[in-house]
């Protein structure tokens, strides 16, 4: 096992969903192989889309995940998908050098320009100590385990890497970092109502929903995540309003009282975040729509 990075573009040439799935030529076959049972870093590149001439990317490492298998593409030839679990975006995208130093160490050269080589490769393995540094810089406030140098002992290695893991999949650090992602993305205004109600101590009344409930296997992603108003929030949960493909807000109007109809929205659409790259994916409302939605 070995932990890894995965490249994805905002718009894939590749069938990726990296909430769910990574999706490569056989090319990188064996390195994907060596990250089954262990983590990965997502890293999103300069170029948005397959065109040389698409740039915008945030050249950044946004999310971690657990590889759990690897499976044929039946469609494709020389194809396959990296299934993936626990995926988490970070609270704060991590560059891929600050100044002159390089977090992959394989992607600096000697004379301290960039391996444009390396880099040119969507899959690359890392070692643990880069994982960690990467993983402390992105979630920032969330881990704060005071890591060993590396000239102390191999078990208090081993014993720091335990620590991340356990902290990776419990839900107090998932719930925190998903909770501030989903209000930051939405300016901690409710997406269907747009109120925005804060008290003296400076918390927003707003709660981080997610499209595909956690005990359904939804992901802990933006884009299965909306920020709601604490009544809306029960009644998104509960099947009494959902969303169409086109944001529009649909509702069950014979089980919602009139005084929290006239609170919707006037255009009848949600107020979705400025970034397109944070927009509800169209997999989880439809989720939504067809297993949760009583209308």
């Amino acid at each position: 096992m070995a932990k890894g990075v995965f490249t994805s573009k905002v718009i894939p040439s590749y069938d990726d969903l990296p909430e769910e799935k990574y999706h490569f030529p056989k090319t990188y076959l064996n390195q994907v192989k060596e990250t089954v049972g262990d983590w990965i870093l997502y890293y999103e590149p300069r170029r948005i889309g397959g065109g040389l001439s698409e740039t915008g990317g945030r050249q950044s490492y946004f999310a971690t995940a657990f590889v759990n298998k690897i499976e044929e593409d039946q469609e494709l030839k020389d194809h396959y998908y990296a299934y993936v679990a626990d995926y988490l975006e970070f609270d704060t995208p991590v560059p891929f050098k600050i100044e002159n130093n390089y977090f992959e160490q394989k992607l600096v050269k000697e004379d301290g320009t960039t391996n444009k080589g390396a880099f040119g490769r969507s899959v690359r393995i890392l070692p643990n100590n880069e994982y960690d540094q990467i993983l402390n810089m992105g979630f920032g406030k969330y881990l704060d385990f005071n890591k060993k140098s590396d000239s102390e002992v191999h078990e208090e290695t081993q014993e720091y890497e335990r620590r991340i893991v356990e902290t990776l999949v419990k839900r107090p650090l998932r719930d925190r970092v998903f909770a501030s992602n989903i209000k930051n993305a939405y300016s901690n205004s409710c997406a269907m109502t747009g109120i925005k109600l804060v008290n003296i101590n400076s918390h927003y009344e707003v709660e981080a929903a997610h499209i595909r409930p956690v005990g359904m296997n939804g992901p802990d992603s933006i884009r299965n995540g909306l920020a709601l108003s604490r009544t809306f929030h029960w009644m998104f949960d509960n099947g009494l309003i959902t969303i169409s493909d086109e944001y529009c807000i649909i509702t069950d109007k014979k089980l919602i009282p009139d005084q929290y109809l006239n609170l919707i929205n006037k255009s009848g659409e949600l107020l979705l975040p400025n970034d397109s790259k944070l927009l509800p994916h169209q997999k989880f409302l439809k989720y939504h729509r067809e297993n949760i939605f009583k209308g």
